[in-house]
């Protein structure tokens, strides 16, 4: 459950993304299209704010900046936090995001649930239908 303060502090990191967060985000919600994969930004998890959540496909994405180089203990505690709550998360750096966005893409779409392939009974498709008999001649108005 999400607490004001939490509230407050996810919709200013809204308002005012990163590059590298404004950058995928376009991507995420134009390009990525599988089976539950609507993503939220800056979404809550537990007491964490993380930066883009799939609550179906349950994945969450961080991206991380410099910053994140001296707290990599503090970013492997959230993700096993986040992992416990059934999560798999995918981290990348900003430089990647906005240096090799497809292959960014790539990795994320591979972790994402294929769609559900059709049924090997059929059953979604349009059967064929069968030729039309022939009806009697119709007699013309006189």
């Amino acid at each position: 459950m999400t607490n004001d303060r939490q509230r407050y502090f996810a919709h200013t990191m809204r308002h005012n993304p990163t590059d590298a967060e404004r950058v995928l985000w376009q991507r995420l919600r134009h390009d990525v299209m599988l089976a539950n994969s609507h993503f939220r930004r800056q979404a809550a998890i537990g007491p964490f704010i993380v930066d883009f959540a799939s609550r179906g496909a349950r994945l969450v994405i961080e991206l991380d900046g410099g910053q994140h180089d001296q707290q990599r203990d503090a970013d492997q505690a959230r993700s096993r936090f986040i992992e416990a709550e059934g999560y798999r998360v995918l981290r990348f750096w900003n430089h990647d995001v906005l240096g090799i966005l497809d292959g960014v893409l790539a990795e994320i779409q591979s972790a994402l649930p294929p769609t559900p392939d059709p049924s090997p009974q059929g059953g979604g498709e349009p059967k064929p239908r069968a030729p039309r008999k022939p009806r009697g001649r119709r007699r013309e108005a006189q």
